[in-house]
C-alpha cells in the first residue's frame, strides 16, 4: 500500500422507527468543511483494524446518538470527485434505529427527516444515494 490510496468511509441512511411505523430517515448538519452546514448523511471513515460494519455502527453512534441495527449494505461508491478533500471508496447501508438523534462528534446537529421533507441538495453525492435507497425501498 502507498500513501495514495483512497481512504474508506461509510455512509448511512439511518430509517427512524416509532413502535411499528417508519417516521423519517437521519440527516445530519455538518460541523466542518467540506460542505459546512449543508445536510448529510451520518457516516464517517473506517479506522486501521475495524469492519465496515463496526465503523458504520460506530459513526451512526457518534454522530447521531442512536443504536443502530444494519438492515443491508447497498452500493460502494468510488467516484473519484465524490468528495473534495481527494478521493474517498464509501460503503452505504441502511440502518434502523429508535429514538430521538442529536448532533455529535462532527455532526452539528440531527435530526428526522420524512422522505418526502428532505432538505435538498445533500453534500457531496449523498443526494444519488437517497436516490437509490428510494429504490431499493421500493423493490422491498
Amino acid at each position: 500500500m502507498t500513501d495514495k490510496n483512497p481512504p474508506t468511509a461509510v455512509d448511512l441512511i439511518i430509517e427512524v422507527y416509532d413502535g411499528r411505523d417508519m417516521q423519517g430517515i437521519v440527516l445530519i448538519r455538518r460541523g466542518h468543511a467540506p460542505y459546512e452546514n449543508k445536510w448529510a448523511l451520518p457516516g464517517g471513515f473506517q479506522e486501521w483494524g475495524e469492519s465496515l460494519e463496526k465503523t458504520a455502527v460506530r459513526e451512526g453512534r457518534e454522530e447521531t446518538g442512536l443504536d443502530l441495527t444494519l438492515v443491508e449494505q447497498l452500493h460502494a461508491y468510488s467516484d473519484p470527485g465524490r468528495d473534495p478533500r481527494g478521493p474517498v471508496n464509501s460503503v452505504g447501508y441502511v440502518a434502523r434505529a429508535q429514538g430521538i438523534p442529536y448532533g455529535g462528534d462532527d455532526a452539528a446537529d440531527a435530526r428526522v427527516f420524512a422522505v418526502s421533507r428532505i432538505p435538498y441538495p445533500l453534500a457531496f453525492d449523498h443526494d444519488k444515494r437517497l436516490e437509490e435507497y428510494l429504490q431499493w425501498r421500493r423493490r422491498k
